[in-house]
């Protein structure tokens, strides 16, 4: 049986069983780690901590009675790091951990707490799993990018903006799915008779100063590499883009949905 097929058939059968035998309680409260790549305002990632809170109490997981939930925010590498210390000092059961920066900091403090990751780019190539069919060790979880759809990215703003030249991939500095994500787009635009450029940036002056050269040029555009980081920043990203009249793709919905012109990705 292939390991989807299993995965279908294991979550069918626990969703199966009687409540009072998923809901049978511990011995104590379980406790699990949250290790979250945004600022706690922001609203994407409070839905998404909602969203979390509701499929465990499908499964009889209930806050507060059976299960304790342990919170902790980060944004740059240092804060990622900072914040798995911390959670490992509360003796998690289990950590659910969310980003590139927060899950390598994971991977490289603890070989004995497991480990769920969920909207990591490139887990495979970035040396976080050893396979995606047998992860192996202390961590699994869902990949959110694979290095082949930023050619995707760049066939889409062609498709929406045909007048579009030249194009500047835009990640975040310390990212290093950045660079693994803007290989295959720049290798993608060769075939499309266009120009893309590496737009790696560490802050608001660096998205600003990417794209005020990206105004100054015909047919300009520019791709969104899937980031947090760049995800904090999409309201200036989206001034910018209307300033300048820069069409552009997004990884994720929500850019869409809160001002950006087309998202291209997964459903988080």
């Amino acid at each position: 049986m292939k390991r989807r097929e299993f995965i279908a058939v294991l979550g069918g059968a626990v969703v199966a069983w009687p409540m009072a035998v998923r809901a049978q309680q511990p011995d104590r409260p379980r406790r699990i780690g949250v290790l979250m790549n945004r600022p706690e305002s922001d609203p994407e990632y409070g839905a998404r901590v909602t969203a979390f809170r509701q499929g465990l109490e499908k499964f009889g997981w209930t806050p507060g009675h059976n299960i304790q939930l342990d919170y902790r925010w980060y944004l740059s590498d240092a804060e990622a790091g900072a914040a798995t210390a911390d959670l490992l000092g509360l003796a998690p059961d289990v950590i659910l951990g969310t980003g590139t920066p927060g899950v390598r900091a994971l991977h490289q403090a603890t070989r004995a707490v497991p480990i769920v990751f969920v909207a990591v780019n490139a887990a495979l190539a970035q040396g976080l799993v050893q396979s995606l069919a047998r992860p192996s060790g202390n961590i699994t979880g869902f990949t959110l990018l694979e290095p082949s759809i930023g050619g995707k990215f760049l066939e889409l703003l062609k498709e929406i903006a045909p007048s579009v030249r030249h194009v500047a991939i835009m990640f975040y500095a310390e990212n290093p799915a950045g660079e693994i994500f803007s290989g295959p787009a720049q290798m993608a635009a060769q075939k499309l008779a266009m120009e893309a450029t590496a737009a790696p940036v560490d802050g608001p002056a660096g998205i600003e100063a990417v794209m005020t050269t990206l105004g100054a040029m015909p047919g300009g555009g520019f791709i969104v590499a899937p980031d947090a980081f760049l995800a904090a920043h999409r309201k200036l990203i989206f001034e910018l883009a209307a300033r300048y009249r820069l069409p552009a793709v997004y990884g994720s919905r929500y850019f869409a949905a809160e001002g950006g012109l087309v998202s291209y990705g997964v459903d988080i």
